[in-house]
């Protein structure tokens, strides 16, 4: 099966194999989906890196993650390079236009996990991301309260948010940015939103790394803006059961929303009724100055920085990077 797309011909091989078995979609049907959502698509995640989630044999056949693109690729494919913490580099694909992630759902690609920075300027991120992560038993009433809180919070500082489902259990909330700031300043406008919120509301939300500090709570996940850190994309298929998708809402729409209603078979559909919640983010970039401030008050008044993933260098003014059950008591 060939795919005209972009200007590009888009070889896609065993088009029938089922990629979703529970509710029958196959590679064809997400090529048909992605061909469906190609606008929205480019808007959310056209010349930025992915890290491609690929499960070759569908869902739930086993899966791995591939930062770097495999070689004999077509000579059109768009690659930039990125690195980890530590240093080390790979050519990531581009989403350059709608072949590209055709070719991507051909290797089996059921999941893109998004850079905030475009390939074309890797210094400065152009998204401030907040991801609530729900700890068990936290219903998604609750989760969708918190993203109602802070979306509040920033609008009192005159700080536009938007906001989408994870496709899973959360919800991301993004903020679009002016491309002035580095990610480690802008994970520290995260960190202070998140110390921020948690004070304001702390039995709903956390701020709290260690998950056994995290109790009963949605927690705001501030490491998700660090350096080469990916959240997984608007209008991307996630690898579950039922094929549902990290769908952009308008605030308004989050209220009542079902996020498992919100699927390959029924977003393209809302698409057309509603249109994109998101077309606009690009001709609102926002400022970080006041979360900015925020974070100078907290460093004033004797805050560390919060702890930064395993995998980083250890940071200026950064605690020790251990659980406090694991801490040595003196």
């Amino acid at each position: 099966m060939e795919v005209s797309a972009a200007g590009h011909t888009v070889r896609i091989t065993h088009p029938g194999k089922d990629y979703f078995p529970r509710v029958g979609l196959t590679k064809a049907d997400l090529v048909e989906y992605y061909l469906a959502v190609e606008k929205p698509v480019m808007s959310a995640m056209g010349g930025r890196a992915v890290l491609m989630e690929r499960h070759p044999d569908g869902v739930p056949g086993k899966s791995f993650f591939q930062k770097r693109v495999p070689a004999g690729h077509p000579d059109w494919l768009r690659t930039t390079v990125v690195s980890t913490p530590a240093g080390t580099t790979s050519d990531a694909l581009v989403i350059h236009d709608i072949a590209h992630v055709l070719w991507a759902v051909n290797l089996g690609c059921l999941g893109f996990h998004v850079w905030a920075t475009r390939a074309s300027d890797p210094l400065h991120a152009d998204e401030l991301r907040f991801d609530l992560d729900p700890m068990p038993k936290v219903t998604f009433d609750e989760v969708r309260t918190v993203a109602q809180l802070l979306g509040e919070l920033l609008s009192s500082l005159g700080i536009r948010s938007w906001v989408k489902t994870s496709g899973s259990k959360g919800l991301h909330v993004y903020v679009p940015l002016h491309a002035r700031w580095g990610a480690v300043t802008v994970r520290s406008a995260a960190v202070a939103t998140a110390r921020e919120l948690a004070r304001r509301h702390p039995d709903l939300v956390t701020d709290e790394w260690w998950k056994e500090e995290r109790g009963r709570r949605v927690f705001v996940d501030f490491n998700q803006n660090a350096p080469h850190k990916t959240v997984f994309g608007a209008w991307s298929v996630r690898p579950r059961v039922g094929a549902q998708v990290s769908t952009p809402l308008t605030w308004q729409q989050l209220d009542g929303i079902d996020p498992d209603s919100l699927t390959v078979a029924t977003v393209p559909a809302r698409i057309e009724e509603f249109g994109d919640p998101w077309a606009d983010r690009w001709d609102n970039r926002q400022t970080i100055e006041p979360l900015l401030e925020w974070h100078e008050r907290d460093m004033a008044l004797g805050l560390l920085d919060a702890p930064w993933p395993p995998q980083y260098p250890k940071m200026p003014n950064e605690p020790p990077r251990v659980a406090p059950s694991r801490a040595r008591k003196d």
